[in-house]
């Protein structure tokens, strides 16, 4: 069976919040897992990220590993962070108007990056350097908590479940029907919709009523934890200090849990209030290849390459719903009265496989002798090449696939950093955009992403330290169910992301 949890869960949540909460498809986890930004340590990061043409540095390991090629000794460096997420906005407006806002994990320490480089002696064939590295890297940090609330003028829950029953009678309900372990077969077992047989035998048997009705008081609490890293092992060569060359093998896994409860409200009417928690995990490891070359077109001058296969990724998830109906004492059926009403779905196990889109880079540095430097990236990524398969023959991912190719677009990310060199010490700053990944605006709000970097370093022989602050700004909404109607909710808000990064190495 094809587990509908996950895209239920990942509608709305960082980067898409544009599809209904109980989709059954799984495009948003394709975008969710596919768009990373630049990662590295402190020094690249106060840099804006820019590195395709840079070298030198632990952070090419996972981007182009043609950089470790400029390196003379080995090396050990650790970076560690805290990263905090403001989430701000409105559900509906007016007198309804509620701002809701949250900090995730404020004060947590993290590692986003840390690693080893081998540099070994000079060889022959004109090749003055091969230098080996194992790295580390956060690609995604999926740790943040949302909440919204207000009151709902228009719709209920219950709309979605009613519109999402009709069509089909009460055995889609049942084991292998459509809608068997969904929010919907729970609405149903909890008496929140019943067929319209009920009210009078001349009515068609695939159509749905409910006794609720009035105005919903509606809110939501979203929990995301997890992470995507990456291992890298990579190798650069160096060819007469004029060429370099590098290629390593990315080992990424994904582990990403999430937690929603979704809660209504009503005053006089014979429902107190609903109670939907939903629970979902997503476990998995992937593969692809890093390709990178850097050519030194004088001292001053270095251009770079860099192409990063399509990440292949085995994925398992689990997922299941338990729903929750708080009615006074109802009288449903004549003699049956009704209260306490709870209903819960199987534990919903899927098996998958999913291919995240290839990246190709390329970079230009120019320094100004050893007073500093400036570096740029630009870097193709196309979400529309995201790509499911299945592990079994009796499930199909061909209408997933499709919705990804009309929905999602290629987009050209752009980094530009600069250091300047005062004796021992450094002084960093950068900027990068991630633009829309969208066709066209999903509910009128653009989903780029700006960050602002800036940072400090000092170098000795045998030690160094860098320092990194980083204010990324965008926005985002989501949909806690979607109708066939023009008022489907919508809560749109502003997100800031700011974060501290401290890297400290060894060279030895």
């Amino acid at each position: 069976m094809k587990n509908i949890g996950v895209s239920a869960w990942l509608a709305g949540i960082g980067v898409l919040a544009s599809q209904a909460l109980f989709a059954q498809s799984f495009v948003e986890s394709a975008l969710l897992f596919s768009r990373t930004a630049a990662a590295g340590n402190a020094r690249i990061l106060a840099m804006g990220g820019a590195q395709t043409a840079l070298g030198g540095d632990i952070s090419t390991a996972a981007s182009n590993p043609a950089g470790l090629g400029m390196y003379n000794r080995s090396e050990f460096s650790f970076t560690g962070s805290q990263l905090g997420i403001n989430n701000n906005g409105t559900y509906f407006s007016g007198d309804n108007e509620l701002s809701a806002g949250n900090v995730a994990n404020r004060g947590q320490f993290r590692i986003p990056n840390f690693g080893v480089v081998f540099s070994t002696d000079k060889a022959a064939n004109g090749i003055l350097k091969g230098n080996f590295a194992i790295a580390h890297t956060r690609l995604n940090d999926f740790n943040q908590d949302i909440q919204y609330g207000g009151l709902n003028p228009n719709t209920s829950v219950i709309d979605y479940f009613i519109e999402d029953a009709t069509g089909l009678p009460p055995s889609q309900f049942e084991r292998n029907g459509a809608l068997f372990n969904t929010p919907t077969e729970l609405a149903y077992n909890t008496y929140l919709i019943g067929e319209r047989t009920l009210l009078g035998p001349n009515n068609r048997p695939t159509d749905y009523f409910t006794d609720v009705g009035g105005q919903a008081t509606q809110s939501e609490t979203i929990e995301m934890r997890g992470a995507q890293n990456q291992w890298n092992f990579s190798y650069g060569v160096n060819v007469q200090d004029k060429l370099f060359l590098g290629a390593g093998l990315g080992v990424a896994s994904i582990r990403y849990q999430s937690r929603k409860v979704y809660r209504e409200t009503f005053q006089n009417e014979p429902l107190a209030d609903l109670r939907l928690q939903e629970t979902l995990e997503i476990r998995g490891s992937g593969l692809h290849l890093n390709l990178g070359a850097i050519y030194r077109v004088k001292d001053m001058v270095q251009l770079g390459f860099s192409y990063a296969t399509p990440t292949s990724y085995t994925l398992t998830d689990s997922y299941n719903a338990r729903l929750n109906a708080n009615w006074k004492n109802f009288e449903y059926l004549p003699g049956q009265f009704i209260n306490d009403e709870e209903s819960a779905t199987d534990v919903v196990v899927s098996e998958y496989a999913l291919r995240t889109p290839g990246r190709i880079g390329l970079g230009a540095t120019i320094f100004a002798g050893k007073n500093g430097l400036i570096t740029a990236d630009v870097e193709r990524v196309n979400y529309a090449g995201a790509n499911y398969r299945s592990n079994t023959f009796d499930v199909s991912y061909d209408s997933d696939n499709n919705r990804i190719r009309s929905l999602y677009t290629a987009v050209i990310n752009v980094r530009v950093g600069g250091e300047i060199r005062l004796d021992k010490f450094r002084l960093r700053g950068g900027y990068q955009l991630m633009p829309d990944p969208f066709q066209t605006e999903q509910n009128g709000v653009s989903r780029s992403w700006q960050t602002l970097s800036a940072g400090v370093g000092y170098r000795q022989k045998n030690f160094f330290i860098d320092v990194a602050a980083r204010l990324g700004t965008g926005a985002n909404s989501y949909r806690p169910y979607r109708i066939n109607a023009p008022n489907a909710p919508l809560f749109v808000y502003d997100q800031r992301a700011t974060s501290l990064m401290v890297t400290v190495g060894w060279p030895f």
